[in-house]
This record gives C-alpha cells, sequence and structure tokens, in this order.
C-alpha cells in the first residue's frame, strides 16, 4: 500500500535571488490567482515583517542545500493574509531554489481554542475558590460546633471556633481518645451506619476530660487527601438528677482575649490549643486557626533550644518566671519577650500556660548617661587638637570603663563577685582595675559575706 503525499499549501520556485519564477497554492486556501506573482522578490509578497526570514532561507538553500523552517505571513493577491511556514531547497548546482510553505491557520485555531479552554479552567476555578471561600466562612460562623475527622485515623483535621473555645479541640487531636470510654462502641457504630447510608442519627456521647454529654450527628465527606467525616455537635439536655459541669464564665475568655499580653495555652507536647488576640499579633498570624496545633518553639529563637529550656523546667518545677528570649513572627519580625509559664495535670492532661511580654522597648533603651560622665568626657574631648587621636581614644575608653565598673558595683551593692560577674571579668581583673582607678572605698561586700 503507497503512503499518501500530501500536497503543500504553498510551492514557489525562486531563481538564485529569491525572486519568484513560478508558483502554486492548494485549493484549500484559494483557487489561482498567483500568477501575478511570478517576476517579483519573495519578500514583495509577505506582510510587514517577514523579509529577513526570506532572505535568510535563501542565503541558507543556496549555501547548505535547505533551509530551516520559518514563520512568516504570507499576503495573497486576493488580500488574504495567512501564517505560513516555509522551508527552501535547492534544486541544482544553479537551477533555483524551491520554497514549501504550510499553513499554520489550524494550528492557530488550535491555539485559539487552548486559550479560551484555559480562561474557561480558570474562571472555573476561581469560582470554585468563591464557594470554598464561602463554605469556610459559613463552617467559621456555625453557631453549633463543627468538626471535619480523617474517616482513616480519626484525628482532627479542621475545627470551627465554637469547638476550639467549647471543646478545646485542635486540628491534629486524636477524636476517637476523647469519646467516654463506655460511649466508644456506640460511636464506631455510628460511623458505620454513616458510612453505609450516607448520614447517621444524632447519638449522646460523653466527651472530654469534663465528660460532658453532646449530640454527635454524623455525615461523610469527600476530601482531596482523602475521606472524612463531617460531625456536628450540640450541647445535650440535662439527664434528670444530674447538672451539667459548671463551665467557664464567658467573661474569663473575653478577658483574656483582651489582655494586652499574649496569652497561650499549649499540650504536654508544647502545641499551641489556645492564643489570644496579642499572641497573634507578635507572631504576625491573622487567626488562631493559623498557629493551631504548631509547636510554640516555632517562634522562639533558637528552636529546640530555648524552647526545649523553657519546657523542661515548667515540666520539672511547674512554674517558670520571667524567661528572657527572642520571639520571630512568620514574616521575620523579631520582638525579645519575658515568659512566664505555669504547667497543671489536675483534672486531665497536662497543659501549660504561657504569659509572653514584649520588653523589646525596654531592652533596647539604653541607660541614662550621668552628669559625671557626661563631664568627663566632655574634658576628654576638650583636648581635640592637643592630643594625637590614638591618645583620645584611650582616655575616652579609661572614663567609659571607670564609669561602667562604677555601675556595676552600686547595681551590686558593693559586692565585687557579683560586679564581676556583670562585667564579665576575674575577680582579679576588676581589682586590678579598682587599684588603677583607685576605687578603694568600694565596699567588700562579698568578703564580709564569706567571713
Amino acid at each position: 500500500m503507497r503512503a499518501a503525499i500530501t500536497q503543500p499549501d504553498v510551492t514557489l520556485v525562486l531563481d538564485w535571488n529569491g525572486v519568484i519564477r513560478d508558483a502554486s497554492i492548494s485549493s484549500a486556501i484559494a483557487k489561482g490567482g498567483v500568477e501575478e506573482w511570478v517576476g517579483r522578490d519573495w519578500a514583495e509578497t509577505l506582510g510587514d515583517v517577514g523579509s529577513e526570514q526570506v532572505r535568510r532561507m535563501v542565503e541558507d538553500a543556496r549555501d547548505r542545500g535547505v533551509s530551516a523552517f520559518f514563520q512568516v505571513t504570507q499576503r495573497f493577491p486576493s488580500g488574504l493574509e495567512l501564517p505560513i511556514e516555509y522551508t527552501t531547497v535547492r534544486l541544482g548546482s544553479r537551477d533555483g531554489l524551491i520554497a514549501v510553505g504550510k499553513s499554520l491557520l489550524a494550528v492557530q485555531e488550535l491555539q485559539s481554542r487552548l486559550v479560551a479552554a484555559q480562561q474557561a479552567r480558570e474562571q472555573d476555578y476561581w469560582k470554585l475558590r468563591e464557594i470554598e471561600m464561602r463554605s469556610r466562612l459559613l463552617f467559621d460562623a456555625a453557631s453549633e460546633a463543627v468538626l471535619v475527622i480523617s474517616a482513616a485515623d480519626l484525628r482532627i483535621i479542621e475545627a470551627n471556633p465554637v469547638a476550639i473555645r467549647e471543646l478545646g479541640f485542635a486540628p491534629g487531636w486524636d477524636f476517637a481518645r476523647e469519646v467516654a470510654p463506655r460511649d466508644r462502641a456506640a460511636f464506631q457504630e455510628l460511623l458505620a451506619r454513616a458510612r453505609e447510608q450516607g448520614r447517621a442519627p444524632g447519638v449522646l456521647l460523653h466527651l472530654g476530660a469534663t465528660d460532658r454529654a453532646w449530640l454527635l450527628r454524623v455525615s461523610p465527606m469527600a476530601r482531596e487527601s482523602g475521606p472524612a467525616f463531617l460531625i456536628q455537635l450540640a450541647p445535650a439536655t440535662p439527664e434528670p438528677g444530674r447538672a451539667l459541669p459548671r463551665a467557664v464564665p464567658p467573661r474569663t475568655d473575653e478577658l483574656l482575649e483582651a489582655l494586652p499580653d499574649a496569652f497561650v495555652v499549649a499540650d504536654a507536647d508544647g502545641h499551641v490549643r489556645r492564643a489570644n488576640r496579642a499572641f497573634l499579633d507578635l507572631v504576625q498570624c491573622g487567626t488562631e486557626a493559623a498557629v493551631l496545633g504548631d509547636p510554640l518553639g516555632r517562634w522562639l529563637a533558637t528552636p529546640g533550644g530555648d524552647a526545649a529550656v523553657l519546657m523542661r523546667t515548667l515540666r520539672e518545677h511547674g512554674e517558670v518566671r520571667l524567661f528572657t528570649t527572642t520571639l520571630t513572627g512568620i514574616f521575620g519580625s523579631e520582638v525579645t519577650v519575658e515568659i512566664s509559664a505555669s504547667a497543671s495535670s489536675r483534672g486531665g492532661p497536662l497543659a501549660m500556660g504561657f504569659l509572653i511580654r514584649d520588653v523589646t522597648r525596654r531592652a533596647a533603651s539604653p541607660p541614662a548617661m550621668d552628669g559625671e560622665l557626661q563631664a568627663a568626657l566632655a574634658e576628654v574631648l576638650g583636648e581635640m587638637g592637643r592630643l594625637p587621636l590614638p591618645v583620645l581614644v584611650r582616655n575616652t575608653a579609661a572614663v567609659v570603663e571607670r564609669a561602667c565598673i562604677e555601675a556595676a558595683l552600686r547595681e551590686a551593692n558593693g559586692n565585687r563577685t557579683a560586679a564581676a560577674d556583670a562585667l564579665g571579668l576575674s575577680r582579679q581583673s576588676l581589682y586590678a582595675k579598682l587599684e588603677r582607678y583607685g576605687l578603694h572605698e568600694a565596699r567588700e561586700a562579698d568578703e564580709e559575706i564569706a567571713g
């Protein structure tokens, strides 16, 4: 079976200089009408752009026998302009050239369809994003507690603000462990019914450390990461003769949220379970959901360093006071903070509360320069012009060193050992400097205490 031969859309016979000697086009483009091209330079039949490509094709065909493919806009005598891809071939040593062209109109149509499909897909994408955003707003604004848990391991994937506030649940927790042991069989039956029937009626279960009764409704849902369950929770009516556990007054939560210092509650592993607005501002996060489940050490100066020391001290002693470190926001801002914290396991798993105060301004404020130091520096600078620069620098350093030693002694109430530690000196070095500056009158409180 012989292969079918495809006729070119445009065929041009050229002389050695690129002048058209004969021309033919396929019926798919037009019928005749190209006789007037004969005798004209090929470049004159093109659109505004293309003469340089024609020149290169002619030169390449003359020199090498065949040219590369080039795309040009071919203008036909009827006024029609089409994108044509040409290649030029040498016919013989001096027999001239032949240019063979293929219309790219079909390619352009495909490209136009592709662009239209991409635009339609982008519109569908933004419509989907809008639907997701509305779903998220409804999820967060729901008046009842709503959770999304993984069908594979029953861990919480998402929790709306009501669930976080009323139940204390957060993403990453194992929801099955929060169900009271006596209700876990009923909970598994509830999930099995939801898988089989697509929805399950409400069941009364007891959740959390308070063992509070809640009415659960479960329905399966599909997610990109895998199947999940949507759980709606509503407080159950108190059983006869049994009062619900006393809830935390809402006013307490409002006060913690409005606290000017950052307040964080973390679990035994140091993962954030509650954070107020001041903490969100320090770490540069917009919503509480953005920090829930993350380790507190993520924002400390040296993750795994300062955080490890803080957590270990808190677990061993139950409290930490004025722990100084640097807190780094997600956009790179750094603030110096003091952390006071306490830990408690009474009534349930270990929980830790952290009060974090921004002390950047206080830490950055230099001590005020007293009048004596100003006068001494002014006296040294008054010698400028009469003494060489190295001598002025040495005298200035001596004045500042003496002032630092005097300030350290005042802060230590005359205790030379404490003053040496504050200055980063040994006691012998401090004694030598006291001798140099004539500060013998400083009290030797450390020797009195030793005696």
